[in-house]
């Protein structure tokens, strides 16, 4: 049982919106004194936390959104890094003072955490331990759906979008791991600087290829303008190339697979490029809008279309999950991939990583830290 009787943590009392306006009541607290989880089972062990990744999902949940829906009072937070403080009698493969990163089932936006060990991967010591919260969920979901479900070969074309997003910058990386050509869809130059450094073979920057650069006076950038410049409809008169033009000029052959974390419009372009015998990887929906796709286009061109729910494989599927977890840990060790992080906030900021997450201000993942003393090299 942990020593301590009190830990920091932020726990939602109410659901609303993560970055609320002044006239609205923020739905959540960060607690100095919160209960520590006092059950630890036979199989589960005790995380001292030192980062936990932020997550689109976790805005979601928070404002009710998401498909998880936890009963109130909860603590977010569905990844982790930290040391192993506790274990139950049933653990073999980790002990006491063991560095790790973990998949929980919420409550890590926390000073501890409680998980079975089916959950947890050992890290070796000269991983950077703070950045290594924003592995699992981004590299997990790649991984599964890059190598597991549309088994990409060497001299295969996959087409990104969303990339500068987090799970985006792991599907960049695990493509090239696996000797794959990336066109990479994102928006600014900085997010396209980033994807160039990590690899990708052909970087679409969309504000780059809008009359102008980037949105119209007084416009702010839609959501889904992450994954493309003009594709026609309200607004579009102005702006340049549809980007179905763009990805054929950087892959004129097509492409073979689709990994898509954005939907909408984005979406709908991409499909034009798509090879026969092509596949998609449906990850989510950044932009807001659910895309449609022809069954009967989809039937003429045989393209296969995979739905990517990683974190289901905990429970259906635990040694695809396991694999996927363990892999991109060991491809980390070796230097074959890094977790590019955009922001790091103590836990009593969580409110301005909201802001950072739901604005599109991230290149990469955003990291909350409950201790300030934590060492890393970020």
């Amino acid at each position: 049982m942990s020593k301590q009787t009190g830990m920091k943590a932020l726990v939602v009392r109410q659901l609303g919106n993560p970055v609320p306006s002044p006239t609205e009541k923020r739905p959540y607290a960060v607690i100095a004194d919160h209960p520590t989880p006092q059950y630890l089972a036979p199989n589960a062990v005790r995380i001292k936390i030192a980062a936990s990744g932020l997550n689109f999902a976790d805005a979601l949940q928070v404002m009710g959104q998401y498909q998880v829906k936890p009963k109130l009072p909860f603590i977010p937070g569905s990844e982790v890094s930290g040391k192993v403080i506790e274990i139950g009698r049933d653990v073999r493969t980790l002990a006491v003072g063991d560095s790790v990163c973990a998949v929980t089932q919420g409550g890590g936006f926390a000073g501890e955490v409680v998980i079975k060990q089916g959950g947890v991967v050992k890290l070796p010591d000269h991983v950077d331990l703070v950045a290594a919260a924003g592995l699992p969920v981004i590299f997990g979901t790649a991984h599964l759906a890059i190598k597991e479900r549309a088994q990409v070969k060497a001299g295969q074309t996959v087409l990104i979008l969303g990339a500068a997003g987090g799970v985006g910058v792991a599907a960049v990386q695990i493509c090239k791991v696996l000797g794959a050509k990336v066109v990479a869809v994102a928006r600014g130059e900085s997010k396209a600087k980033l994807l160039t450094e990590l690899g990708a073979d052909a970087v679409i920057d969309t504000s780059a290829n809008q009359q102008g650069g980037g949105a119209a006076p007084g416009r702010q950038p839609a959501p889904e303008d992450e994954g493309y410049g003009a594709l026609g409809g309200p607004g579009a008169q102005n702006q340049g190339p549809a980007l179905r033009d763009l990805i054929k000029k950087a892959a004129p052959d097509g492409v073979d697979v689709i990994f898509d974390p954005v939907g909408g419009a984005p979406f709908a372009e991409a499909l034009k490029t798509l090879k026969w015998g092509g596949q998609i990887a449906i990850i989510g929906f950044a932009s807001g809008t659910i895309p449609k796709i022809a069954a009967n286009i989809a039937l003429v061109k045989n393209w296969t279309i995979h739905g990517i729910f990683w974190g289901a494989h905990q429970q259906a599927q635990p040694r695809v999950f396991r694999r996927t977890l363990e892999e991109s840990v060991q491809w980390l060790s070796e230097g074959k991939v890094r977790v590019p992080v955009s922001h790091k906030f103590p836990l009593e900021q969580a409110s301005d990583a909201f802001k950072a997450l739901l604005s599109r201000q991230v290149i990469g993942k955003i990291l909350l830290v409950p201790d300030s003393g934590a060492q890393s090299k970020l």
